[in-house]
């Protein structure tokens, strides 16, 4: 019998803005992936990166965003990946957003060529994030889990 496979580890960033419009989520969606669903960013930790320094990178990568700054670590989840079930264990991270930039973008990752369309979405949430990213929002502030979580199995 194999042993189990060693959890992939991975981190994923709630970076919030506050406006005249209250605390808002950063978020994008795969141009031209409907299926894969609006996102925070979020991705696999390179071999001797620290977390904090890892969840910066994402977000440069997946939205363009510079100037991000870690506030806290949330939470830990240990969901395994929805379509393959390999183990996953993504530690979930409070950023605040550098003042300014726009409110809605296109970013071309241009190592995957890949494109996403970043959008600012004002918190509470009201419809559910891809692979239950927002599972962990009330932990950063209870009201912003509120909306989404009902009804949700």
């Amino acid at each position: 019998m194999n042993p189990p496979l060693p959890p992939r580890v991975r981190v994923a960033a709630y970076v919030v803005r506050y406006g005249a419009r209250g605390p808002e989520l950063l978020v994008f969606d795969h141009v031209g992936v409907p299926e894969a669903g609006t996102q925070v960013p979020a991705g696999g930790v390179e071999s001797g990166e620290e977390l904090s320094a890892a969840v910066l990178r994402e977000v440069r990568e997946e939205t363009g965003v510079e100037g991000a700054r870690v506030v806290r670590a949330l939470a830990v989840d240990h969901r395994p990946h929805p379509e393959t079930g390999a183990p996953r264990r993504t530690t979930y991270f409070l950023l605040h957003a550098p003042r300014g930039g726009p409110d809605h973008w296109e970013h071309h990752a241009a190592a995957e060529n890949l494109r996403f369309r970043c959008h600012w979405q004002p918190l509470p949430l009201t419809t559910p994030l891809a692979d239950h990213q927002d599972a962990w929002l009330a932990a950063a502030e209870p009201t912003w889990g509120a909306r989404v979580g009902a009804g949700r199995s």
